[in-house]
């Protein structure tokens, strides 16, 4: 009874102190990984902002404003930065 109750535990302590470094730098590694998608999807998100939607409608009306853009032209590039 000795053996099958303690000798579990000491593998599982065995096995920690031998691998326990490797899981450790695997947790970092992931985690790093996990932030840099964190940050590329806030990049990608900023990016694409209202912002951004915004000033490009006003180079647009700008440009038709004068005389660049036909009317038709202006509303085919405006309902695809809206979309």
């Amino acid at each position: 009874m000795l053996f099958v109750v303690i000798l579990p535990f000491l593998g599982v302590f065995i096995y920690l102190i031998a691998r326990g470094g490797g899981m450790q730098r695997r947790a970092v590694d992931q985690a790093a990984q996990e932030q840099k998608a964190f940050d590329a999807y806030i990049k990608q998100t900023a990016g694409s902002s209202g912002a951004g939607s915004a000033d490009e409608l006003a180079k647009l009306a700008d440009l038709k404003a004068k005389g660049v853009l036909t009317d038709a032209e202006f509303e085919t590039q405006k309902a695809k930065l809206l979309t």
